[in-house]
């Protein structure tokens, strides 16, 4: 059954009374509508959607530990794989990304290759050691199943927060990953260092020691290896393509091969970013812009002398943590975002998880001229508000042009997003659980938890 639903909203209530956000200007009201489509439910956890060239939509399951194919006519699955060594015990780890390789199903040798992200238990015995790694896998078409299993990378950080995983190929034919970082200094991870900053050393890469690959965006080869045309840091060559990231949770290539990435912010500050190598994106020196608005660096894992687990739980900051402004750094390398979502004034406070951020899930690139006016445009997901943005870019792809527009507002977790070639038809995953609200910031159930909505324009 089709809806017909017009993307008409209220004014958004951001902040409390004693703060006002900066560069809040939101379309709320697009004249654009669209039909909506239930096409399937019951996923355990899709967390990759993408438009398949053989016309289907291609989900990874993050808990379900699988990949299927969905008929986007009838929602009809089809199980690829099931990945049964993929560790999976908290809301962010499991199976992750999914990339093909751009040549799938084209009748070219040594083409025939799906690329996937995930975690895993590297310890033998009843020790938990997670880790990330990237596997490929030969598609047979005619029995439709993923096989011939081969690792690309594997021995990458991950942990129980701020995982990354999202994959994309780049049209230079290398493997773009995020990994998040760690949760670190903050929450129940508040007194682990936070190594968004750090860089490989000659001695770790040459050793095959990726610890310090934490709070980055790496670039690998397809069989693994370090592409020599990486960016040199602190004179080092290493998969790291760019570094202080936070929760990089999407990533897509744009037209001219353009790395475009959203993140999650401190509670405030979400991120869309245009990725270029060797670039330092700040965190966790700079949340959003260096601007010295409300984000100030508590470095809880460097507490003196009251070590940071004897310190109470609670977001007021000790004298014994040490605190840093964002003026007060400055790196040459240090890239400000494309546009944040939820940057507040000094002295804001925050209403609860989710009361002062869009919590960004993937992330894509419209480029149909299908639509009137929406051609090259960032489509940036919304886990808590269970909406789509609208980002109009400049022509050159390096600016945002005008203010974010709201698209498919549902009570949803949008985890990821796929677009039809026809230019006129979308398709939303959502989580089957999590925190979400509503315009005026109050929590709400999930409508579609587990499922892939469809959106198809409608005119004006």
């Amino acid at each position: 059954m089709r809806k017909l639903i017009t993307v008409v909203l209220g004014a958004i209530v951001l902040l409390s009374a004693r703060a006002a956000m900066q560069d809040s200007t939101i379309v709320t009201n697009p004249p654009e509508q669209f039909t909506m489509r239930v096409v399937t439910t019951g996923l355990e956890g899709p967390w990759e959607i993408t438009w398949g060239p053989d016309q289907q939509l291609w989900v990874t399951e993050r808990r379900g530990r699988r990949v299927i194919r969905v008929n986007p006519a009838d929602g009809t699955k089809t199980t690829l794989l099931t990945l049964h060594e993929v560790h999976q015990s908290v809301s962010q780890d499991g199976l992750l990304g999914l990339a093909m390789h751009p040549d799938l199903l084209k009748g070219i040798v040594g083409s025939d290759y799906v690329y996937v992200a995930f975690t895993y238990d590297d310890a033998p015995g009843p020790a938990l050691a997670r880790r990330m790694g990237i596997r490929r896998y030969q598609y047979d078409a005619t029995a439709r199943t993923l096989s011939h299993p081969l690792d690309v990378i594997m021995g990458l950080p991950t942990h129980d927060d701020h995982v990354g995983g999202r994959l994309v190929i780049g049209r230079d034919l290398k493997l773009y990953l995020t990994i998040g970082d760690q949760g670190s200094n903050f929450g129940g991870n508040r007194c682990n260092a936070n190594h968004a900053q750090d860089l490989p050393t000659m001695s770790q890469v040459s050793g095959g020691d990726w610890s310090n690959y934490q709070g980055k965006i790496l670039r690998i080869n397809l069989d693994g290896s370090i592409p020599v045309d990486n960016p040199q840091l602190n004179g080092v060559r290493s998969h790291v393509f760019s570094y202080g990231h936070r929760n990089p949770l999407g990533l897509v290539v744009g037209p001219k091969g353009e790395i475009y990435e959203s993140e999650h912010g401190p509670n405030t500050d979400d991120e869309v970013n245009l990725i270029e190598a060797g670039r330092n994106y700040g965190w966790p020196n700079v949340a959003g812009y260096r601007d010295n608005k409300s984000y100030v660096y508590a470095n809880w894992s460097a507490s003196k002398p009251a070590p940071c687990r004897s310190l109470p739980q609670g977001n007021a900051v000790p004298a014994s943590v040490p605190t840093q402004s964002e003026m007060s750094w400055n790196n040459e390398r240090f890239a400000p975002p494309l546009r944040t979502f939820f940057t507040v004034d000094n002295g804001f406070k925050a209403q609860g998880i989710g009361s002062s951020t869009m919590a960004p899930g993937g992330i894509d690139v419209y480029m149909s001229a299908a639509i009137p006016g929406w051609r090259t445009s960032l489509l940036a997901l919304s886990l808590i508000r269970g909406v789509v943005y609208r980002l109009p870019l400049a022509t050159d792809g390096r600016s945002v042009m005008n203010p974010p527009v709201e698209l498919f507002p549902t009570a949803n977790r949008y985890r990821d997003i796929a677009l039809n070639p026809d230019g006129t038809t979308f398709y939303l995953a959502t989580d089957p659980e999590g925190p979400n609200r509503d315009t005026s910031g109050a929590p709400r159930p999930l409508a579609n938890p587990g499922s892939i909505l469809e959106f198809k324009y409608a005119g004006k």
